[in-house]
């Protein structure tokens, strides 16, 4: 069973960057594909991006698309999100999820290891 921890929220200027990190332990991290979601106040989990195991294949949701980046480092059991240009719209507390599977997939459910969550605010 993995365990994933969630890093490098912050508060940041909007047109910003920040760059998250989600630390896997327990198992190598090469084992599963990993999504990031978030979660503003009063909303539903949103969907950010997801990437494969091996890091070859990235999806994006459409109000992320272009301004962030999925990548990770097996060897370092590491998946990264890096946020530019941000937005006070991408304000929420954002959420790593794993899931042992080759691919990762946009609906949260599917999901099995979640991290606690790291906090990223926006100010415009």
């Amino acid at each position: 069973q993995v365990h994933v921890v969630e890093s490098g929220g912050g508060l940041v200027q909007a047109g910003g960057s920040l760059r998250l990190s989600c630390a896997a332990f327990g198992r190598p991290f090469s084992l599963y594909a990993a999504g990031w979601f978030r979660q503003a106040p009063g909303k539903e989990r949103e969907f950010v991006a997801h990437i494969n195991r091996s890091g070859s294949g990235r999806y994006y949701g459409g109000s992320v698309e272009g301004r962030f980046t999925i990548s990770r480092d097996n060897a370092k059991n590491t998946v990264y999100l890096q946020m530019n240009n941000l937005k006070h719209e991408d304000t929420a507390v954002y959420y790593c999820a794993a899931r042992g599977d080759s691919v990762g997939y946009t609906q949260a459910y599917l999901y099995n290891y979640w991290g606690q969550g790291t906090q990223v605010t926006v100010s415009s």
